[in-house]
């Protein structure tokens, strides 16, 4: 980053372009533009930072962003999803958004979103949100989770590591905040996120009762969804598909339920010996999401925490309820995705894929990872990327990202940076595998100005530019007399890419 300003109410630093690129916009749309071979070609690149990385945006951490969507009337002057939109014929102005910074045609997204194989997560009181799509046809997104907790972290450390998330490239983010001050902490990431936000509501839900699963009711959650739909949450995941039948499958695992939702509701099944509450009203929650138009994030409540026992009964038992439950939702026109592992060896991941689309009926799938060892402590992002770098491919459209203290502690700001960064490679290598015409063109520009020694290029393109410039110009301080048409790996005598062009 070459420079940090400081918001006028906050100590959160926001930020500007990267160094040798700009923010700009076509037809309302940002994106990063990059100057290239000494500006005789400028390349446009997808962007997600909002308002934040313009020089003229003077941020106001309190006030919150402009409301972008805020006179986007909805069709017929009501509230419609964008699905019921899309299967009207109705091209909203959401999708043409969409459309724009994706480089495709507003009826693609429309067909898209109509056939469920994509949502653009936007509820109507979250207006600060830029609308994106999230579907195997679109670029690979990225997911950052967030959130503080019982022992860690504060309202301000949290919208720190939103807008940190952001500027590193993560397309939505989720608040799993499971601490005190969760309405506080989920205000200030809304109110000042450019991005779409997710929850978990069964966190809060809990919360409220003192942390007592048995006293959990469908009356708390049930006030707990309709709280965070009208303070603008875009996502929601339920833990819809833990039926009671399943939980004996899962307790006889190395590694047992790891998910946190999934564990609350097995508990809660087990103390009332009855069904979910999330499974017997569904359709009640389908119809409160409706309203707002949040979209399910369906959740695998029962994926494998170890590649032991990943591709279990129980995990694609649960697979094959929420197809089944996506297909309720999409009665309701409730823009739905599914949830995927988890810890899954590199062997199977392919039957993941395969077996979402069938159960799933198409809908997009979002995976943690998955990780493919399980003996990576410290390094769980890298473990993580490579199979989100290989599902990806295969057709998934949403990677959680994971940082290095995955299993180990909460993440910092350099934990999320790492993170983000890692994944948004695994995402280009998803697309690029893809033949995705933007991962296409990116990657080619890198390629040329490599081959052409064009250093100010190279660092402009990457990820992170300071990191890159940093590492070549360390290295060329300890080589007096280096040229510039190498690299202190090879030198300027053992250049195979030097030799090429002498030839």
């Amino acid at each position: 980053m070459k420079k940090k300003t400081v918001c006028p109410h906050s100590s959160v630093p926001s930020f500007l372009p990267f160094e040798g690129s700009r923010k700009v916009y076509v037809k309302g749309v940002p994106f990063r533009e990059i100057p290239l071979d000494r500006g005789r070609q400028r390349i446009r690149l997808y962007d997600v930072t909002g308002p934040y990385s313009d020089p003229a945006f003077k941020p106001d951490l309190k006030k919150g962003l402009p409301r972008l969507r805020e006179d986007w009337s909805p069709v017929g002057g009501k509230v419609v999803t964008q699905l019921a939109a899309a299967r009207q014929g109705v091209i909203t102005r959401e999708m043409e958004f969409v459309a724009l910074r994706e480089g495709l045609k507003p009826e693609f997204v429309r067909r898209e979103v109509a056939a469920c194989r994509a949502i653009i997560p936007a509820n109507i009181n979250h207006p600060e949100s830029e609308p994106m799509a999230i579907g195997r046809n679109f670029l690979t997104k990225i997911n950052a989770n967030i959130g503080n907790s019982a022992l860690s972290s504060g309202v301000r450390e949290e919208l720190e590591k939103m807008l940190w998330s952001v500027r590193w490239g993560a397309d939505t983010v989720m608040d799993l905040s499971t601490g005190k001050n969760i309405h506080k902490t989920r205000e200030g990431i809304i109110r000042n996120s450019p991005v779409p936000v997710g929850t978990v509501p069964i966190y809060q839900a809990l919360e409220k009762v003192g942390g007592k699963v048995e006293k959990l009711t469908w009356e708390a959650y049930r006030d707990t969804l309709i709280e965070q739909c009208v303070q603008g949450v875009d996502y929601f995941t339920v833990h819809a598909g833990v039926l009671r039948k399943f939980v004996p499958l899962a307790t006889k695992r190395m590694t047992g339920i790891v998910s946190r939702g999934g564990s609350i509701m097995a508990r809660w099944m087990q103390i009332h010996k009855k069904e979910s509450f999330l499974y017997t009203h569904f359709e009640e929650i389908c119809e409160i999401l409706k309203a707002y138009d949040v979209a399910f994030s369906l959740g695998d409540g029962l994926r494998p925490g170890s590649t032991h026992d990943a591709n279990d009964a129980a995990q694609f038992a649960e697979l094959k309820v929420l197809g089944k439950l996506a297909r309720v939702a999409w009665k309701h026109d409730v823009q739905v995705m599914i949830e995927g592992p988890g810890h899954v060896p590199i062997n199977k991941i392919k039957e993941n894929m395969d077996l979402q689309l069938k159960y799933c009926h198409g809908a997009p799938f979002y995976t943690l990872g998955p990780l493919v060892v399980d003996m990576g402590a410290g390094f769980d992002h890298v473990t993580s990327a490579i199979g989100a770098a290989l599902i990806g491919s295969l057709g998934t459209a949403m990677l959680c990202y994971v940082t290095p203290k995955e299993h180990l502690a909460l993440p910092d700001r350099e934990d999320v940076k790492e993170g983000i960064i890692v994944h948004k490679i695994a995402a280009h290598a998803a697309d690029l595998a893809k033949g995705h015409p933007m991962a296409v063109q990116l990657n080619d520009a890198m390629s040329k100005a490599r081959y052409e020694f064009r250093w100010e290029d190279q660092y402009r393109l990457t990820l992170d530019p300071e990191r890159a410039r940093r590492f070549r110009e360390a290295s060329l301080a300890k080589k007096k007399g280096s040229s510039a048409h190498c690299c202190t790996m090879c030198g300027p005598d053992f250049c195979a890419m030097k030799i090429t062009q002498d030839i």
